[in-house]
């Protein structure tokens, strides 16, 4: 039983570190922007914050294989609907975040492009999970 609740904290500091990172870049941008720098997108990927990035990658990347460990673990059947949900919230989230930090690269190099659709990508990619956050805490079975 220790192994399990060593698990489940580790999926759930994952899950609170993804949401503090990117909380915080969001902030950490929002800051800039208001001080009206024109160099935003260019520190927002500089060398302080590449362990945010760094932090953040490695919570996505360990999600899906501690969530998928957990279920095996608990024993729920994977066809519940909110697991296969969560899944495929998951995916479109994870998808998103990509696509945010290619146009935010893009915008680093100071390539044209709308930053609606870069703060579109943000907010939906912040929707996707902490909509997955509630579903894991609710467990809706």
């Amino acid at each position: 039983m220790e192994y399990l609740t060593t698990l489940k904290t580790v999926h759930v500091v994952a899950t609170v570190l993804l949401l503090a990172c990117a909380l915080g870049l969001a902030i950490y941008t929002w800051r800039l922007r208001q001080r009206s720098d024109a160099a935003v997108y260019s520190q927002l990927l500089r060398r302080p914050l590449l362990f945010v990035w760094l932090l953040l990658g490695v919570c996505l990347v360990s999600m899906p294989f501690t969530g998928w460990w957990l279920v095996h673990l608990v024993g729920w059947p994977l066809g519940q609907t909110w697991l296969l949900a969560s899944s495929l919230i998951y995916t479109v989230g994870a998808l998103s975040v990509w696509w945010l930090l290619i146009r935010l690269n893009r915008l680093r190099r100071a390539e044209p492009g709308s930053l609606r659709l870069t703060l579109a990508l943000a907010v939906f990619s912040a929707v996707c999970f902490v909509s997955i956050a509630g579903l894991m805490g609710a467990k809706p079975v």
